[in-house]
């Protein structure tokens, strides 16, 4: 995205942000930047100055500067959603009634619902119909705060429609004012024609699929669902490793169901992250914690599975960065919303705001490798800034389900305004 001209925020009442290029773990995740009576100022997208109001005056201001009165509000980096099902057809709205009736996800997959059922549609979906239903995710994420965001394949489980949804999140990167982060996921699920044959179907993804990837550059990473009658272990392994020879960095879905092992794996493989963790061991925990491997959350998911939470200040105790993210998807966890993200993580995970803040943003961008451009608000970062309806940090994990973004500023550029302007 092509910045306008110079861009000054004044005024800004509190200034949050954690800082650095890399994640925060243990004491330092709580740590973070507060400046009062703030102005930031943006050139060419980039972040050229941050101070208090009073040093405003030295800032050259030209006729084509545009000027923000953040009318003594909150700013925060925005916010870097590192774990989203971004491209599917259809949605899942009438798994609702089976799980109030006490079906479980694994029980809703092999009847062959769940991920199976979304199979069906993004295989029927045309690219345009995929890019536009996309695009609407994508605003609403916007309007919300998300300015970076990683986005799986995984609904397409054969060499067509994996490069088809890969492609389709190609090219919402260059339509959408919000950075997209691609990940292959061939591996969640064994789709129907291959049931009682996943040895065929991994064959398939390592041999086709990641060579297919890699030779278009269509993923930065490779992500496995390593879970109870999906894919054990081993064959998780052995997926990543592929991943991995091709330049694939790897991800793992991990002990989200079951306590498999799937953290210990993600250390071993030396992923980036490891995600969801609900059942994770205390051994898989340890494991992380040496490999240094980023924990990415997903509360949201946890609610609206009626399962149990990730165990967020133990990770945190033991030295490992945790990072937050929405999973956006049509089952588990269908909302776009990472403020409500936040609102979750302090009340279940008993994280603090500050926590919170890096969770979502710095440490968001690590587990994705973006931290040395977003996730904090620095000179020589992206000029991605938030300015929120509220005076100070504590209200926005307190005011829970209302939307308190008024302003998103992408790359020095103004992309949502309920702001006043002058």
């Amino acid at each position: 995205m092509k910045d306008t001209g110079q861009l000054v925020v004044k005024n800004i009442g509190m200034l949050a942000t954690p800082e650095g290029t890399s994640c925060l773990k243990g004491e330092e995740q709580g740590n973070i930047k507060i400046l009062k009576n703030a102005f930031i100022a943006a050139s060419e997208g980039r972040i050229t100055a941050i101070g208090e109001d009073k040093e405003l005056k030295d800032i050259p201001i030209n006729d084509d500067t545009v000027v923000i009165d953040a009318e003594s509000c909150l700013a925060t980096p925005g916010l870097v959603d590192p774990h989203t099902h971004l491209v599917f057809g259809g949605w899942r709205q009438k798994e609702l009634s089976l799980k109030l009736k006490g079906a479980g996800y694994l029980d809703i997959l092999s009847m062959g619902g769940g991920i199976l059922s979304t199979v069906e549609h993004t295989r029927k979906a045309s690219f345009e119909e995929l890019v536009q239903k996309g695009k609407k995710s994508l605003d609403i994420m916007l309007s919300y705060g998300t300015t970076t965001c990683e986005a799986k394949s995984g609904y397409g489980l054969n060499v067509k429609d994996e490069i088809k949804s890969l492609n389709v999140i190609k090219e919402l990167n260059k339509l959408h004012a919000v950075d997209l982060v691609p990940t292959f996921m061939g591996a969640h699920a064994i789709p129907k024609e291959y049931q009682g044959r996943a040895d065929d179907y991994i064959k398939l993804i390592k041999e086709e699929m990641i060579p297919k990837v890699a030779k278009e550059n269509l993923a930065e990473f490779c992500d496995v669902f390593c879970e109870d009658r999906v894919f054990d272990v081993e064959q998780s392994r052995d997926i990543l490793e592929t991943g991995k020879r091709h330049g694939l960095i790897p991800k793992v879905h991990a002990d989200e169901i079951t306590p498999l092992g799937g953290a210990s794996l993600a250390a071993e493989v030396k992923a980036i992250s490891a995600e969801h963790l609900i059942h994770a061991s205390d051994k898989g925990i340890d494991d992380m914690a040496k490999a240094g491997t980023i924990a990415i959350l997903l509360p949201g998911t946890s609610l609206y599975l009626d399962e149990s939470f990730a165990r967020a200040k133990t990770m945190i105790e033991k030295g490992i960065p945790v990072a937050l993210a929405s999973d956006f998807n049509p089952g588990s966890c269908p909302t776009e919303s990472l403020q409500l993200i936040l609102n979750l993580a302090c009340i279940k995970y008993k994280m603090t705001p500050e926590e919170v803040l890096t969770a979502a943003t710095l440490n968001a961008a690590a587990a994705i490798n973006r931290s040395s451009a977003v996730g904090s608000l620095e000179v020589g970062k992206q000029a991605d800034i938030l300015l929120w309806d509220a005076p100070d940090l504590d209200f926005i994990v307190y005011h829970f389900g209302v939307n308190l973004v008024k302003t998103v500023v992408k790359q020095g550029k103004i992309v949502v305004d309920k702001h006043t302007m002058r």
